[in-house]
């Protein structure tokens, strides 16, 4: 099972890639969207990655429009998608 620290940075990666491609995951939640069941299972994913660097980078390098589309070894880019058409 993945560490404190390495929860919070999986955490932070899934709020951050949210962001990026102009999703409010607390908004998502408040719409029923998502519950924090489906918020859980996202983090634990994203733990379960072997590029979180890569994330980092790619996000480093957002510049504040919404992107199109997470990157394809994001293992949550089909929830992110299916958030995104509502």
């Amino acid at each position: 099972m993945p560490g404190r620290e390495d929860l919070k940075r999986h955490a932070r990666l899934v709020d951050d890639m949210a962001t990026a491609l102009g999703l409010d995951l607390q908004e998502q939640m408040l719409r029923g969207r998502l519950d924090m069941d489906g918020l859980e299972e996202a983090v634990f994913s994203c733990t379960a990655c072997t590029r979180p660097g890569d994330c980092e980078s790619w996000l480093a390098q957002h510049n504040g429009a919404p992107e199109q589309a997470a990157p394809d070894y994001c293992r949550n880019a089909t929830l992110f998608s299916d958030l995104r058409k509502g």
